[in-house]
């Protein structure tokens, strides 16, 4: 099993920045890692993921803005968030899988999740 804990959000206007954290556990091989968020009333939704060589993949809505990262020796996965916008409010969800990791970030692609931390960005 795998133990993720996000930490990091927040209140922001818009323009401003945030980093998430995802500090992960249980785990002796290092999984794919990914970022999702849901805003209330809307599906969840992927932000950002990156494979456990590296390559990262974005969501088109924060491709420019947003950077994710992990520093392997700490386990932990971040989510460097830039230019904020109202409509990046939402629940953030650290997640992780161990297989194929797809272009397009779907919720079920995905078995372990952390409990989220709220993003709230004003206008």
């Amino acid at each position: 099993q795998v133990q993720l804990v996000e930490s990091g959000g927040g209140s922001v206007q818009a323009g401003g920045s945030l980093r998430l954290s995802c500090a992960a556990s249980g785990t002796y091989t290092r999984p794919n890692m990914a970022w999702f968020r849901q805003a209330p009333g809307k599906e969840r939704e992927g932000v950002a993921a990156i494979e456990s060589a590296g390559r990262p993949i974005y969501a088109d809505s924060v491709k420019g803005r947003f950077t994710i990262s992990k520093d392997n020796p700490k386990n932990t996965l971040y989510l460097q968030m830039n230019s904020l916008k109202p409509e990046d409010t939402g629940m953030y969800y650290c997640a992780a899988q161990f297989g194929r990791l797809r272009t397009i970030l779907l919720e079920t692609d995905f078995n372990f999740w952390g409990q989220g931390t709220q993003v709230t960005v004003s206008s």
